[in-house]
């Protein structure tokens, strides 16, 4: 399997992909021939209204969902070639996600859903990394507490510590601050660029918030299932 892409080729490239959902007689075509390239280390937006295929583009970079036609090559790696055990496998070693809803496991601690990640790559003791990144995002007395124990943020801090542990090339997030007040949605902006920063991970983000897009170096605007605007040029 390949590690990482030449210098030269982007880490994530996206060529005409389309999704239609099929119900009964009627076919509903949610992206339609989208094509973008990103480059290591660079930082993206893809925004757009309600409706226009934002989440549905996200899940299909990562691979949590397949294209009805099109391509998405990750880290070198063609997704449409994978059946689900391998495209498992790449985004456990490449690929961080932080959901809009947590996603967090209700029966496992902070801690314990900090290690998952690196505990499904086989890893003995990622104990300590984990509690280092919880401390990392301001949740090192927090480590022992079960999600319904934690706020909406510091759910989302402890879905963004479990997304660094595994040190992935790509991070996809799905609304940062949806669910946030105005204070939480600060830190947790700051923390997931610093982290960014720190890691050299590349950042695609979907959001509403258009200032919170403003803060990456590209915004890719979709209507209609369609790219409408895109700011172009991501290298760092």
């Amino acid at each position: 399997m390949t590690s990482s892409p030449a210098l030269d080729m982007p880490i994530l490239r996206v060529d005409r992909l389309t999704r239609t959902y099929v119900s009964g007689e009627r076919r509903l075509t949610v992206l339609n021939e989208v094509s973008f390239s990103v480059h290591a280390g660079a930082s993206c937006a893809i925004i757009g209204p309600s409706g226009s295929g934002k989440t549905t583009l996200l899940g299909l970079c990562a691979g949590l969902d397949h294209a009805t036609s099109g391509s998405v090559v990750l880290n070198g790696i063609p997704l449409e070639t994978l059946d689900e055990d391998r495209r498992a496998r790449v985004r456990n070693r490449f690929v961080g996600f932080v959901f809009q809803n947590f996603q967090l496991i209700p029966t496992l601690t902070a801690l314990e859903n900090v290690m998952v990640p690196a505990e499904l790559r086989g890893e003995n003791r990622p104990a300590d990394r984990a509690r280092n990144l919880l401390e990392r995002v301001g949740l090192k007395d927090r480590t022992d507490h079960y999600p319904l124990q934690l706020s909406g943020g510091e759910q989302q801090r402890v879905a963004l510590a479990r997304a660094f542990i595994n040190s992935p090339q790509l991070l996809f997030v799905d609304e940062p601050t949806g669910n946030l007040d105005a204070e939480t949605s600060e830190r947790v902006q700051q923390l997931l660029f610093d982290l960014n920063t720190e890691a050299g991970t590349t950042l695609i983000m979907v959001t509403h918030d258009l200032d919170l897009a403003r803060k990456t170096r590209r915004i890719i605007r979709l209507r209609g299932g369609v790219v409408v605007e895109d700011s172009g040029e991501d290298r760092v």
